[in-house]
């Protein structure tokens, strides 16, 4: 049962921008710990996951979901720990090594699901896009919105995703920088029978990962992303984006042009069904790689309130390291810790928030290290050559 407030403490008004998985880990997190007066912001009108494949989540965050309700046999369809790598030369094997993930692989549209369908009623509010923030004469944070009113809170958490609007309000000058490669990405419409571990093929450039899966129609598939260098004028040339302004392509803009050139790759670098997989593949999506300098902090003073960033929206980091989705989850659940030890034992807003700081940020630092360290052992990335249409 949650805990009533210290004697003479009030309840803190919390909005949280961003509905995909950190935004409502944290506000599951809240309500478990006894927090009422908390909104939760989509900005897209769809209020469930329309896209997205496989992510890894560690043990700690699996244990952090388990509390909320979301046990594994709901999320967790394979549940291989196994990762295999496939090393090639000239499309053929030369050899196998294994190893463990310390915790298990889910689908982006599994675990969305599951965390907005245990939200309260009434705490989730699609539609609604931020897009200023500012003090308010009472000392809280007036969250504007685009389509027109405001929203005010003692805290305004963004969770947003990469191309956090939270990000461009508070901390403007540390900007998107692409990584010289493209993650593509579809889901092969059947099943491969002996598939049961994540397989990853290292053709010495670049990478392509399998996985099985149940999508959200409950038919099972293969989800695959091939990874492929490709400098920013080319990525500009095919997609007609800048990858730093369309972080996420979906599949009606992804041209003849950019399929011709990643299923010529795919024929040169990976074994025949591997690329037969990709080739059969009507539907793909693609993300531009992409980092960012470090942050110095997560939290913001907007008059008397505070104004926090949490996951992507602190820091994207590349997808080699699985710490995207898990970074987000575990600095959900410190949050929510610092914020009840406020509400339920008077502590210091200001120290909580420090001390919650303090944990949290190194992980984000190292993670941010380590990313192109991984891209470079597998040749991506801005050190190799880019591919050049013929």
């Amino acid at each position: 049962m949650p805990v009533p407030p210290a004697p003479g403490q009030t309840q803190p008004s919390i909005a949280i921008v961003g509905g995909s998985i950190t935004g409502p880990t944290l506000a599951l997190l809240l309500h478990q710990s006894g927090f009422t007066r908390v909104s939760v912001l989509e900005a897209s009108p769809a209020t469930f996951a329309q896209a997205g494949g496989v992510i890894g989540l560690d043990h700690l965050s699996l244990a952090t979901l388990d509390t909320l309700g979301i046990h594994q046999d709901e999320l967790i369809t394979f549940p291989s720990e196994r990762v295999t790598a496939i090393h090639l030369t000239d499309r053929t094997e030369i050899g196998r090594t294994h190893s463990i993930y310390p915790g298990r692989n889910t689908t982006w549209h599994q675990l969305n699901t599951a965390l907005l369908n245990r939200l309260p009623a009434g705490w989730l509010h699609p539609g609604h896009k931020v897009r200023a923030l500012h003090p308010g004469p009472d000392g809280k944070a007036v969250l504007e919105l685009a389509g027109g009113g405001s929203i005010p809170a003692d805290l305004a958490i963004f969770a947003d995703g990469r191309r956090s609007t939270g990000r461009k309000l508070l901390d403007p000058t540390r900007r998107l920088h692409y990584a010289g490669y493209v993650a593509w990405r579809g889901q092969y419409p059947r099943h491969l029978p002996d598939l049961c571990a994540f397989t990853r093929y290292e053709p010495g450039t670049g990478q392509f990962n399998i996985f099985p899966i149940l999508r959200k129609d409950a038919t099972t598939a293969v989800d695959w992303t091939f990874y492929l260098n490709l400098s920013r004028e080319q990525f500009t040339n095919l997609t007609g984006y800048d990858p730093t302004h369309r972080t996420y392509l979906l599949p009606h803009q992804i041209g003849t042009a950019a399929r011709t050139l990643v299923l010529s790759e795919a024929r040169r670098l990976l074994p025949a069904p591997a690329a037969d997989m990709i080739d059969a593949t009507d539907s793909w999506n693609a993300a531009p790689v992409l980092d960012i300098d470090p942050p110095h902090r997560m939290g913001h003073s907007i008059a008397n309130a505070h104004a926090l960033l949490l996951g992507d929206a602190l820091a994207p980091v590349r997808p080699h390291t699985a710490r995207g989705a898990n970074h987000g989850i575990l600095q959900a659940q410190g949050l929510a810790i610092a914020l009840s030890q406020h509400l339920h034992h008077g502590a210091n807003l200001n120290a909580a928030l420090t001390g919650w700081q303090e944990r949290y940020l190194p992980a984000v630092h190292d993670a941010l290290r380590l990313g192109p360290r991984l891209a470079a052992a597998m040749g991506l990335g801005h050190t190799a050559p880019a591919l050049i249409p013929a």
